[in-house]
């Protein structure tokens, strides 16, 4: 059982995105089923993860650690695996390994989650909790209409017991007032000074003992104490988005950086609102809870009624009417099947608008708005953004490695084991990988990984392929390393690789370049300036020369 020493709401963040544990319980579940969880399984298991290519943490100071962050925080605490006294892989644990639509198993299992549980017990002077946080973060969305990040940051995370929902909603519309009362104070002012006083209040008791310090600091520092709450309450607000977000009943605007509930999913969030009861359940019967949690059956949603189902064809497709005699399940596979379709021709419909560039300008600007940092989630939008600048450039086939929602948005990263973009010009292949990481911690997360990547697609494309990496600035190490790779053949990587680091700004005036030009531009314009990268490194004397003289060819590239 852990011990909550927090006076805010506690939720899952590891993994970050609830998608990722998918590959990682597998792995578990296929390797260590029946084993007891002692430390040099937990260290066996690291090792054996970090040989995956969708996983990107390293867990090398200490392995058995890692294992416990990556599996006994959200497949625990959400019922999918169990630990105690064996390794056993859960009902909806089976369940969500088995699926191919996992929104439902997500959901139920959210739902479910609780303070306190025989998991989770608040330590002495940590809050009093009494809720379960996504039922009442559901409750807070559709009472509200949207629920900005910041909101849920500086006042959500506060909901530590449901019976406290009013007076949070009363913290929020004062908020919203005060800000346009001070609409000449820049948001950014407003909104740190308005952080400041709440963690001010949260943690009044704590500072008034003295009790300041933060484990990543030598002295005591108040500055610094509000600083790592900040940052604490900015992680699980992003937890929170992106855990709801898997759920498939909201949506978010990643301009506007807030929640709202899918219009045609209301009626499943009001029934959940109105059935569920709000207090924690099983809090000191383990077993009880346990097989309550691990249930994939509970709680009962709107969609497990069949005439709801029924009712949401008649919604959403009008036209067509489901055959009197399939079973709710039967039915349900149908609904999500003409949702893919759906989904699949909204793609579509996008593919088109971008290659005769409608989107020109909106592709520019998202560009614009990821180095400004003005969005939420800037890497999923930075390879969604990637993706659709490819598919301007015209020609060939471009594959976004991303997840996209019901409606053909963005919804949440490539898992990691191929490139975020391949592009197949049918004679060759690109692979584009996209990071919002900068410094050293770029070349930490991208050197070998992107030559992996290229390796890969050489070896199931057969033909020449090519990487770009594409970042908001491109740290000196990856120049080097990727010029050093334009010499080295090597084998696992398929002989040498030509891979471009570029940044942002670079190519947006080769997408620009390619919307003014005279001409249509093709794929031989790509191929050509790849090989043009290997010319150059051949003749440079070193990483900092071939860098600057094919940025420069960059800025001119389909005049070659």
């Amino acid at each position: 059982m852990a011990r909550i020493n927090s006076r805010i709401l506690f939720l899952t963040t590891s993994p970050r995105t609830p998608q990722k544990m998918v590959p990682e319980i597998r792995l578990l579940a296929d390797h260590f089923s029946g084993q007891k969880w002692t430390k040099p399984v937990q260290a066996q298991f690291m090792e054996m993860l970090r040989d995956e290519d969708y996983f990107f943490g390293k867990g090398e100071k200490d392995p058995a650690f890692s294992a416990r962050d990556r599996i006994n925080r959200a497949p625990k605490a959400l019922g999918f695996i169990q630990l105690m006294p064996k390794i056993v892989l859960t009902e909806a644990g089976k369940r969500l390994l088995e699926s191919t639509n996992t929104d439902e198993i997500f959901l139920r299992q959210l739902l479910k989650f609780q303070l306190p549980s025989p998991f989770h017990q608040p330590a002495e002077k940590a809050a009093q909790f009494n809720v379960r946080p996504y039922l009442e973060l559901l409750r807070l969305i559709r009472h509200l209409g949207t629920l900005k990040f910041d909101e849920l940051q500086i006042f959500g995370l506060q909901l530590t017991d449901w019976r406290l929902f009013n007076e949070i909603v009363a913290k929020i519309s004062r908020f919203r007032q005060e800000r346009i009362a001070n609409n000449s104070q820049s948001y950014r002012t407003f909104k740190a000074k308005y952080l400041e006083k709440e963690i001010l209040g949260v943690y009044g008791d704590t500072i008034k003992a003295g009790n300041i310090k933060t484990r990543e600091s030598q002295g005591i520092s108040l500055k610094k104490f509000v600083a790592t709450k900040a940052q604490n309450m900015r992680d699980y607000a992003d937890a929170a988005f992106r855990y709801l977000r898997a759920t498939g009943l909201v949506e978010v605007s990643y301009i506007g950086k807030s929640l709202s509930i899918v219009p045609s999913r209301i009626p499943d969030v009001d029934f959940l609102l109105q059935s569920i009861d709000r207090n924690p359940c099983f809090i000191d019967d383990e077993q009880s809870y346990l097989a309550y949690l691990s249930n994939p059956a509970i709680p009962a949603l709107y969609s497990d009624d069949r005439d709801n189902i029924i009712n949401r064809f008649r919604q959403e497709f009008p036209e067509f009417v489901p055959p009197v005699d399939l079973d709710t399940e039967s039915l349900k596979s149908l609904f999500n099947s003409m949702v893919k379709a759906r989904r699949d021709q909204s793609i579509s419909t996008q593919v088109t608008r971008i290659k005769n560039y409608s989107l020109y300008e909106d592709i520019q600007h998202t560009f614009s708005q990821i180095l400004n940092k003005d969005l939420y989630d800037p890497s999923l939008m930075l390879e969604w953004n990637a993706w659709r600048a490819m598919t301007m450039l015209n020609g060939g086939k471009i594959t976004a490695n991303l997840h996209f929602d019901d409606y053909g948005n963005p919804m949440s990263t490539a898992q990691g084991n191929v490139a975020d973009v391949i592009c197949d010009y049918s004679t060759f292949s690109v692979a584009v990988e996209v990071t919002t990481a900068e410094g050293q911690k770029q070349y930490e997360m991208e050197g070998e990984p992107v030559s992996r990547h290229l390796g890969k697609l050489k070896k199931s494309s057969g033909k020449p392929a090519y990487a770009l990496l594409l970042a908001p600035t491109i740290n000196a190490a990856c120049v080097a390393h990727f010029y050093q790779l334009h010499h080295l053949s090597i084998s696992f990587y398929g002989g040498k690789s030509i891979i471009v680091p570029m940044p942002i700004n670079i190519f947006q005036k080769m997408v620009e370049d390619s919307y003014r030009v005279d001409f249509t531009p093709n794929p031989s314009h790509i191929q050509h300036f790849f090989e043009k990268s290997m010319e150059i490194a051949q003749r440079s004397e070193n990483e900092i020369q071939w860098y600057n003289e094919l940025m420069a060819v960059a800025a001119n590239w389909l005049r070659l």
